[in-house]
């Protein structure tokens, strides 16, 4: 018996550490899942790095590099915002190509006093303008950096900072916490400092190498869902074959509520509409929506326009709904299985992303520069558009089932709001509406309960 007691407890105790063992994991899942991850662009992130390029008395000269290695995804006005927290006690005695937005208390020094004293300061990009003698290389775009694919050359910002009582050598320097990156909202998380291999930088006649004294990188990555609390895109499709024309799901991204947000949008034919674009909040970046159903800023339009014996073309209009919000270097991302046989594009530009090997089914899109790369606030002028003409695909090709419409669109790489599968445009000879075959089919057996029933 006690034999028996014994086995049982040990059971018992076994299930119990395991029991502890899951709840323990579990709740360590629960704190990463702020984490992102996007499948189309699963290695993209913004990386800061701090190269300390020389010594001063009392500290450090350091320039500050913020990389966008995001594929399709950018950092639009009014731009980024960085932020963090002193290890120990430095001040910035002065900066380049960028400010902070607070002094701090600085009554400590006398003659010479610090660009910023707080313990968490916060710094903005220079606008452009600045005059020369306060910019570096990369800097005073006001906070605005373009995406890796679309722009690589404007894919980075800089700024140079003068760090004081912040130790002399590699072994007295404190790397700061807690990062931050607004750009311009919430959105990205940003990991811990890390000390890495000093950076080497080549002289502009590739002749001579030198050497960062110290560098360390912080990696900050992109979620959707702290971005914003509702999308901010949605889709809409059409097709030449079928008279549907399926519109954005209602309250994709709101809805209009009068009550608890009143001015939250604004009709088109209203004749206040003047006054409430230009009116208080314009400067501030408030959003004006125009009254919809789907209440998103943007919309993105897939119409199946044309079908010939070998190829099949598809026009794609972009619109904006937002009266203060131009989109600047604008872009999406379409995943379709018909983009690995893409013939021809007009008026956009196009790069595949292939974000698997050997699968090219997404493909990035983006005006033509001074051309259509600036998407206007509603109105006349708020959308732009362009067709794709496609090769068809014997093996695979075919307009039924929804296959003709994209699976995912991403608009400045935020995911866009799709319509539900069952309500994409049928083929006319693909029979009815499941919901009108369910009907069919209950008014047959009632008929058929109706003739039984008589006949008895």
């Amino acid at each position: 018996m006690e034999t028996v007691l014994s086995s049982a407890s040990g059971s018992i105790s076994k299930l119990c550490s395991c029991t502890i063992l899951l709840l323990f994991l579990l709740s360590c899942s629960t704190f990463t899942s702020t984490e992102a991850y996007d499948a189309l662009d699963p290695t993209g992130n913004v990386t800061i790095k701090w190269d300390v390029i020389s010594w001063t008395p009392d500290g450090y000269v350091a320039v500050v590099t913020i990389y966008n290695f995001q594929q399709y995804r950018h950092i639009q006005a009014p731009g980024w915002t960085l932020g963090w927290t002193w290890a120990k006690k430095e001040v910035i005695w002065s900066m380049m190509g960028a400010q902070t937005t607070e002094q701090g208390d600085c009554s400590k020094f006398k003659g010479n006093i610090p660009h910023c004293c707080k313990k968490d300061p916060t710094v903005v990009d220079l606008l452009p303008g600045t005059p020369y003698n306060q910019q570096i290389a990369n800097c005073c775009k006001g906070g605005v950096i373009n995406s890796w694919v679309q722009d690589p050359a404007n894919a980075a910002s800089s700024f140079q900072v003068s760090v004081g009582a912040a130790g002399t050598t590699n072994k007295t320097v404190r790397v700061p916490r807690n990062f931050t990156l607004r750009a311009p909202g919430p959105g990205y998380t940003c990991g811990p400092a890390k000390i890495v291999r000093p950076t080497k930088f080549v002289t502009p006649d590739k002749r001579r190498i030198t050497q960062a004294m110290m560098t360390w990188n912080v990696t900050c990555t992109y979620s959707q869902f702290l971005a914003q609390k509702t999308p901010t895109c949605c889709v809409s499709l059409s097709s030449f074959y079928n008279d549907t024309i399926v519109s954005c799901p209602t309250c994709a991204c709101g809805c209009q509520n009068n009550i608890t947000e009143p001015g939250s949008c604004v009709s088109e034919r209203s004749p206040y509409l003047a006054s409430a674009v230009s009116g208080p909040g314009k400067s501030s970046n408030s959003p004006l929506l125009q009254c919809t159903s789907h209440m998103c800023p943007v919309r993105v339009h897939w119409h199946v326009k044309l079908n010939y014996k070998e190829y099949w073309r598809v026009k794609i209009t972009i619109t904006n709904f937002n009266y203060r919000m131009n989109y600047t270097q604008w872009n999406l991302v379409v995943q379709h299985p018909n983009f690995d046989n893409l013939t021809q594009l007009f008026s956009f530009n196009y790069k595949s992303l292939t974000p698997y090997a050997g699968l090219n089914d997404t493909a990035m899109l983006w005006g033509v520069k001074f051309y259509n790369d600036l998407l206007s606030e509603a109105g006349p002028l708020g959308n732009v558009q362009s067709e794709l003409l496609f090769r068809k695909d014997a093996a695979t090709f075919t307009f039924e089932k929804g296959w003709a419409f994209p699976r995912r669109i991403y608009f400045n790489g935020d995911n866009c709001v799709m319509p539900p599968p069952d309500a994409y445009p049928w083929l006319p000879n693909s029979g009815f509406r499941p919901v009108i075959s369910l009907l069919k089919l209950v008014m047959t057996i009632l008929a058929s309960i109706v003739f039984l029933w008589a006949c008895m």
